[in-house]
C-alpha cells in the first residue's frame, strides 16, 4: 500500500557539503566548537546530526563532520542576519515540519520506546531539541528567498546577455520532446467496484467465522504486504490516507472494519495494537479488476470514433469534448498537459510505457489505434484511449529561440546563486568565526572560514 500521501520521506534534518574529521569517543565532554558572530555551535549539535543520519541508513565517512560543521556555520551566517533584520519564525510551518519529523522517526524505529531508546532522550525533550532545529532553519530559508528574491527575474535582454556569454556546451541537451491529444475511455468502474467489495464481504465473513485475518491477506491481498500476511508495522496515522486512518483508529485491537476505499483501491483493516497516534495495523487490499469484454466494447466505441475523424466527420477536438471521459483534457480538445508544470511537451520518460510504445513510431498529425494505458493518478487504474501525435520537437543543444524558459530559469538561478555565494562571503569577512583546534584539519568546501 502506498500510504504516502505526497511529502517527502526524509525525517531528519540532513546537512550537506565538504569534511576530513576524526570520530569521537563515546562519553566526550560537550564542549562549544565553533563561533559564528552571536552564535555558539556545540559539539553535541554535530554529533546529534551525525546520529540522525544514521539513523536514516547514510554510512559515517571521515569527512562527515566537517560538512555538518560546515553546514550550520553556514546557517549560523543567515540566523545573525535573519536576526538583524527582524524577521519572525513562522510557527505553524515549524511545528508542521516539526509533526512530520516525529511521525516519520517513529515509524522508521518502530514507536515511540524504540526512538527514546536510540535517542537516549525521552520524547518531550526530542521534540524541544528539534523545534529549536527547526525554527533556526526557519529563519535561516527566510533569509535565503529573502537574498535570492533581490535577485531579481532576468529580462529578456538580461536573458539573451546571458545566453550570448554563455558557453553553449554548458547548456542542456534538450530531449525529443512530443505534443500530443487524446480520447479516453475508463472501463466500467462501478460494476468492477462491486465486484470487488462482494469479494471482501465473503473475505470478512469467513475472517468473523475464525480464520485468521494474516493468512487470508497473504492469500488474496493485493498489496506488497501480503507476504507478512497483510501486517503494515507500526506507523503514525498521518502516513495513511486519511479514510484508512480514520477507519483504523476507530478500530479494537483484533476488531475488524467494514470495507474501506482510497485511491490504492478497497480494503479490510485489522487492528493489532495503538500507541496513541502511532498504529500497527493489518490489510487486505483488492483492486478492481476488467474483464476481456470492458477492453473489447472500448476498444470497439474508440475505433468507431477514430474512423469518424479519419473521414472528417468531426475533429479530433471536438470528438475528445463530446466522447472523452477524462474531463482535465476533453475541457482541451484532448490535448494533454503536465500537471505540475502546465507544459504540453512531453519528453519520453514523462509517459507512460504503453503511450510511448504506441506513438514512437508515428507521424505528426497520426492518430493512433486504441490501445490500453494507466490515468495519471498514479494508481494504477485502467484506462482505454487513442493518441493523436501533434508535433514532434527533436533533441537539440537548449536556444534561446525553442528554449527561453529553459535558458531564462538557468539565468535566474545562476544570479540568485552568486547572490548567495557573495553574502556569505561577505558575512564571512566581516563575522567573529572561531573553530576549535578540533576541527582544524577540515578541508570546507568555501574558503574563509580560517582567519
Amino acid at each position: 500500500m502506498n500510504r504516502i500521501k505526497g511529502w517527502a520521506l526524509g525525517i531528519f534534518v540532513c546537512m550537506a557539503s565538504s569534511l576530513s574529521a576524526q570520530t569521537y569517543n563515546n562519553g566526550l565532554v560537550d564542549k562549544s566548537i565553533a563561533t559564528v558572530g552571536n552564535e555558539v555551535i556545540m559539539l553535541s549539535q554535530v554529533e546529534s546530526e551525525v546520529q540522525m543520519m544514521m539513523a536514516q541508513g547514510i554510512t559515517s565517512d571521515n569527512n562527515l563532520r566537517c560538512r555538518i560543521l560546515e553546514n550550520l556555520m553556514t546557517q549560523k551566517l543567515f540566523l545573525n542576519q535573519a536576526k538583524l533584520d527582524s524577521l519572525n519564525v513562522r510557527e505553524d510551518a515549524v511545528e508542521s515540519e516539526l509533526q512530520k519529523r516525529i511521525d516519520n522517526a517513529l515509524t522508521q524505529l518502530g514507536g515511540e520506546k524504540e526512538a527514546e531508546a536510540y535517542f537516549k532522550k525521552p520524547l518531550y525533550r526530542l521534540k524541544e531539541q528539534w523545534r529549536k532545529v527547526l525554527r533556526e532553519q526557519n529563519l535561516t530559508q527566510q533569509m535565503q528567498q529573502n537574498i535570492s528574491s533581490k535577485a531579481g527575474t532576468p529580462t529578456p535582454k538580461d536573458v539573451e546577455n546571458f545566453y550570448k556569454k554563455t558557453d553553449k556546451d554548458s547548456l542542456p541537451i534538450m530531449s525529443t520532446q512530443y505534443m500530443l491529444s487524446e480520447i479516453v475511455l475508463f472501463p466500467n468502474r462501478e460494476k468492477a467496484g462491486l465486484e470487488v467489495k462482494g469479494r471482501l464481504l465473503d473475505l470478512r465473513k469467513r475472517i468473523i467465522n475464525g480464520e485468521k485475518f494474516s493468512v487470508l491477506a497473504a492469500m488474496y491481498s493485493q498489496d506488497a504486504s501480503a507476504v507478512r500476511g497483510g501486517d503494515l508495522g507500526m506507523a503514525a496515522k498521518s502516513l495513511y490516507w486519511p479514510s484508512f486512518s480514520d477507519a483504523a483508529v476507530a478500530l479494537k485491537p483484533g476488531q475488524v472494519s467494514q470495507i474501506v476505499e482510497t485511491p490504492d483501491g478497497y480494503h479490510l483493516i485489522q487492528m493489532v495494537k495503538r500507541e496513541g497516534d502511532m498504529i500497527d495495523v493489518r490489510h487486505i487490499l483488492l483492486k478492481p479488476e476488467y474483464t476481456q469484454e470492458d477492453k473489447e466494447h472500448a476498444f470497439a466505441k474508440l475505433d468507431s470514433i477514430r474512423n469518424e475523424i479519419n473521414k472528417d466527420s468531426i475533429s479530433f477536438e471536438m470528438a475528445a469534448r463530446k466522447y472523452s471521459n477524462d474531463l482535465k483534457t476533453a475541457v482541451n480538445g484532448g490535448k494533454m498537459f503536465d500537471e505540475n508544470t502546465g507544459s504540453i511537451y512531453f519528453e519520453k520518460d514523462q509517459l507512460k510505457p504503453s503511450d510511448y510504445q504506441m506513438l514512437k513510431n508515428m507521424k505528426p498529425g497520426e492518430i493512433s489505434r486504441p490501445f490500453q494505458s494507466l490515468d495519471n493518478e498514479g494508481r494504477g487504474h485502467i484506462i482505454y484511449k487513442i493518441i493523436k501525435l501533434n508535433k514532434i520537437i527533436p533533441s537539440h543543444p537548449a536556444n534561446i529561440k525553442q528554449d527561453f524558459m529553459i535558458i531564462q530559469n538557468i539565468a535566474a538561478n545562476r544570479k540568485k546563486t552568486e547572490a548567495i555565494d557573495k553574502f556569505i562571503k561577505d558575512k564571512q569577512e566581516t563575522t567573529l568565526i572561531i573553530i576549535d583546534d578540533l576541527f582544524k584539519k577540515c578541508k570546507f568546501e568555501r574558503e574563509g572560514w580560517f582567519k
